[in-house]
């Protein structure tokens, strides 16, 4: 354990929650696009996380610092939506981008990516995954008025669809205008409350359920965006952990099936199309765009991961099972 660093010490002062105590923490493990600490106060550990302007990624890749404001905002939104789907916020200092949260321990919480590493595929976990963001869309998407609350467009441009679908049409130029029809599709598709970020490094696998972390992409926008992300990375991981190809392509299934019955606010033909659309596009960027997964370490993989979305971008199904399926011949070939 360490004195955490004084700007973060400031920050909780200014959220009146150190109360004279000299807390001493440890950074925790996170994603690129933060500064993350446990801090141990005397009313028992809270969690801590400052956005960082710059994100740690080989590319140039900034982010305005006010994003911490909506991840807040999304916390407080989903935790009356859907209680339990996100830990309790309990302060933020939106001068430094710094939002303080319930600390859930990893023995009662455990990472959902770390558990599809090490070879742990529960079906219906992802099922619950599913049906719990189509809660949250469903909650929101009933409340029009939340869109005044969350003016991201800019920053979810800036944050996803840059450095995923438009950094990956510069890479593969033959493919520009394609991803700019995608971008400009989701950008124009304002449905519900989006999370942005619905990958298993930012689920815990709660004892009553999914708890969604790190919504720094929030935003009003399209839906089907979180749907695909999220599928997106059970696709990647048959490669990560090629003996667990057979139930993250059920857990893939039953996704889709726990997700779309409960689309409400529009026909699930539409968004289901949407999201398969997306699919592969996201599933190149995770090779050739700004933020490349780092499970993917063989060009001949790489390659498999080009060649079936090339295809599927040249003849983009509108069926979810349909990509999945195309998928699994290549792997299966």
């Amino acid at each position: 354990m360490e004195t955490p660093p004084q700007d973060i010490l400031a920050a909780l002062e200014r959220m009146h929650l150190l109360n004279g105590a000299a807390p001493v923490g440890e950074p925790l493990a996170g994603g690129v696009s933060s500064d993350i600490w446990r801090i141990d106060l005397p009313t028992g550990p809270i969690c801590i996380k400052r956005a960082l302007p710059k994100l740690r990624v080989n590319a140039d890749w900034q982010a305005p610092v006010e994003r911490n404001v909506y991840e807040a905002r999304w916390m407080r939104v989903v935790s009356q939506a859907v209680p339990g789907a996100t830990p309790k916020l309990l302060g933020q200092d939106e001068a430094t981008g710094t939002l303080v949260m319930a600390f859930l321990p990893a023995e009662h919480y455990p990472l959902w990516k770390a558990l599809l590493r090490d070879g742990v595929v529960h079906v219906p976990f992802a099922a619950s995954v599913a049906g719990t963001l189509a809660r949250i869309h469903a909650a929101t998407a009933a409340d029009p008025s939340l869109a005044r609350e969350f003016p991201t467009d800019t920053i979810f441009h800036d944050i996803r669809l840059e450095p995923y679908l438009i950094q990956t049409g510069r890479v593969h130029p033959d493919l520009e205008t394609r991803m700019r029809t995608l971008t400009e599709t989701t950008l124009r598709n304002k449905h519900a409350l989006v999370h942005g970020d619905v990958s298993p490094k930012n689920i815990l696998c709660g004892p009553s359920g999914p708890v969604f972390l790190d919504a720094e992409c929030a935003w009003w926008g399209d839906p089907a965006f979180d749907l695909a992300f999220c599928l997106n990375h059970l696709m990647l991981k048959c490669l990560w952990v090629p003996a667990s190809r057979t139930a993250l392509l059920e857990s893939f299934a039953a996704m889709t099936a726990a997700y779309l019955p409960n689309v409400t606010w529009e026909p699930s033909a539409a968004l289901e199309a949407r999201a398969a659309h997306l699919l592969p596009a996201l599933f190149l960027a995770r090779v050739d765009g700004k933020s490349p997964v780092e499970y993917i370490t063989e060009d001949a993989d790489r390659e498999r991961i080009r060649k079936i979305a090339r295809v599927l971008l040249a003849d983009p199904p509108d069926r979810l099972a349909d990509v999945c399926s195309a998928w699994q011949k290549e792997i299966d070939a």
